[in-house]
């Protein structure tokens, strides 16, 4: 066992064998096998085949444990820090607290009701984790940017504002966990620390009239505002990258694929959260607070209209799915090769810096990737389509593009579908990482690779690099390589 363990590990060294200008040849001789083993053992991580289980845990390496580490640790000192500092001092202007304080509470709450329990994945429909709180988040921006109350000075200060937000948050989570809703660690923390980035902005700067001095009450003053909520969003959009980036082990960067997905949402829900959150202010400001339920209606309405919204795509998926499956109940493909192909692919993806409306395609692409089958008088064994002639291959590939196109997903599926058979520096890249992976899970799935799991999936990406002159691209092998070394899958609980 210890030998098919040291066997699979080797996986990660796929590079190693590029060194000389060609791609993955084989090791030659026992020593060399013997000293590649070796090194595996020491740099890569445990190897599965990849199961779509409901999660799925990332090794955690490096910068992958500092990154919520310090994340969390500075959101929880910051409240310690301003808890203890608002016990001493008391409260200013407690009516403004209490009334920010119940909306930002009845915000989280109702983020979590009638939310259907249900596993975690990421978040979505059934997770209310994934959920945006537009309430409670227009609550605390606007509590950060409250400077006058009614006419009258009400600046309360960072830290303040920072109790009245963990307190709210705390308070309003008493409820979901009570009904068995799951709470979001990450989001508290981001919440936290991008108050208090809005708060040290504006609050110093208006209680000693230099906001004033500078902006004045016109144009100036709402371009300030404007700036600060734009740079306030970026760095909730930052910390919330840093934090999946954490967790999934994607590509992470100024322009990398999860800070685009944390900009790209701040376009819808974002967008009306801060426009809310100042209009809140400036109304306190001049009206008090009795216009705080009116101005929380329409973000209610938001937040009910993304809960629709999710579980519509949610029904949409698993449409998909079901449909997919009709090969296995037809005993065209072995049952759970669709997902299999599907996870994975998603993983490589994600490795090769797919955004979130990329990976959706492809994976929707690799669900249906064997739709074509159907149309076989004699279905193939285990579902491997490899082996058979070329053009039975374009020809199954054809119909199940054309098959794709009727059930209503977008035209990028049903090309990336009909693109499986062609050469692959003439596809799409979906379509080369749709091909790899499939070839990967036929080659691991098959019975004459029954055995260790780590020996077969060795195996099996040796016979991809063998192939990368003609039918795999080597980007995508190796993409599916570093997947292969780093990701473990779970299982279903």
């Amino acid at each position: 066992m210890s030998r098919d363990r040291d066997a699979a590990r080797w996986l990660a060294l796929g590079r190693d064998g590029d060194r000389k200008g060609r791609v993955g040849g084989p090791p030659r001789g026992p020593a060399r096998i013997a000293e590649r083993h070796a090194r595996a053992a020491s740099r890569a991580r445990r190897v599965r085949d990849p199961d779509p289980a409901p999660g799925e845990r990332i090794s955690p390496r490096g910068h992958g444990v500092l990154i919520p580490v310090a994340v969390y640790g500075a959101a929880g000192a910051l409240a310690v820090v301003a808890l203890v500092w608002t016990e001493w001092h008391g409260v200013r202007r407690p009516e403004a607290a209490l009334a920010f304080g119940a909306l930002i509470a009845a915000g989280e709450a109702i983020r979590c009701v009638e939310a259907p329990p249900g596993p975690v994945r990421g978040g979505g429909a059934h997770d209310p984790r994934g959920e945006p709180a537009p309430v409670a988040a227009a609550g605390a921006l606007g509590y950060a940017l409250l400077g006058r109350l009614g006419g009258e000075p009400a600046a309360s200060g960072v830290l303040q504002v920072v109790t009245v937000v963990v307190a709210a948050s705390l308070a309003g989570l008493v409820v979901p966990l009570a009904l068995g809703c799951p709470a979001d660690s990450g989001h508290a923390a981001r919440r936290v620390l991008t108050v208090a980035f809005a708060a040290t902005c504006f609050q110093p700067l208006h209680r000693t009239g230099r906001l004033a001095a500078w902006c004045g009450h016109g144009p100036y003053a709402v371009g300030y505002l404007l700036a600060l909520l734009a740079l306030t969003a970026l760095c909730d959009a930052v910390l919330g990258a840093a934090l999946a980036r954490a967790r999934t082990g994607r590509p992470y960067g100024p322009l990398g694929p999860l800070l685009r997905d944390e900009l790209r949402a701040l376009g819808g829900v974002g967008a009306a959260v801060c426009a809310t959150g100042v209009v809140m202010a400036l109304t306190v400001a001049v009206a008090g607070l009795w216009p705080l339920p009116v101005l929380a209606v329409p973000l209610l309405l938001i937040q009910y209209s993304y809960r629709r919204y999710a579980g519509v795509r949610a029904t949409y998926r698993q449409t998909i799915a079901s449909l997919a499956r009709s090969t296995e109940i037809a005993g065209y493909t072995p049952p759970g090769h669709a997902r299999k192909v599907a996870a994975l692919s998603r993983a490589v993806g994600r490795e090769l810096g797919f955004s979130g409306p990329r990976l959706t395609v492809l994976e929707y692409a690799a669900l249906m990737h064997d739709i074509g089958q159907l149309s076989l008088l004699d279905p193939v064994p285990a579902g491997a389509t490899e082996p058979l002639p070329a053009a039975e291959q374009r020809r199954i590939a054809l119909l199940g593009g054309a098959v794709v196109r009727q059930t209503g997903v977008p035209a990028e599926v049903a090309v990336v579908v009909e693109r499986q058979a062609d050469p692959y520096r003439e596809q799409p890249l979906a379509a080369r990482i749709v091909r790899a992976v499939n070839a990967y899970t036929e080659l691991v799935s098959a019975p004459a690779a029954e055995g260790a799991a780590g020996a077969a999936a060795l195996r099996a990406l040796e016979r991809l690099r063998l192939s990368t002159a003609r039918d795999f691209d080597p980007v995508v092998v190796e993409a599916l390589a570093a997947v292969l070394s780093r990701q473990v899958y779970g299982r279903p609980r």
